[in-house]
């Protein structure tokens, strides 16, 4: 038996057998094809608006400006991305950051994550995604 699923978009499951889900499914799309740099000004914003200790803010803001400039390059350095936005992702989360910041903190770095491809696998799982 084979399954050829092509393009979807909302929540999936695929399942062996029966499932049942009690009190709803939820989900947020984030397309992965936004403008990377339209991404750090609204993730920038949103950084903006949360509570950070002047140091994970400065190293925060220091890291911000690397992603901008790996992201704005020609062409983009993935690998830097990547690494910056790891960074940022960490520092947010051991400062409880994300836990207050919710949805515009972690929908835009999730879509930055997903504009990375396979690199940014790491900052997906970081956020439990």
């Amino acid at each position: 038996m084979s399954f050829n699923i092509g393009s979807q978009q909302g929540n999936i499951n695929n399942v062996s057998g029966d499932q049942t889900i009690h009190g709803g499914q939820h989900g947020t799309f984030h397309d992965a094809s936004q403008d990377p740099g339209e991404l750090i000004a609204r993730l920038r914003e949103a950084l903006d608006r949360t509570a950070l200790s002047p140091d994970d803010a400065a190293t925060v803001r220091n890291e911000m400006a690397g992603l901008s400039t790996a992201v704005t390059s020609t062409p983009a350095d993935h690998p830097d991305a990547a690494d910056r936005l790891a960074r940022i992702t960490h520092i947010l989360t051991a400062a409880g950051a994300l836990s207050v910041a919710a949805e515009p903190v972690t929908g835009t770095l999730v879509a930055l994550a997903q504009w990375l491809g396979s690199l940014g696998v790491p900052v997906l799982r970081a956020l439990g995604q």
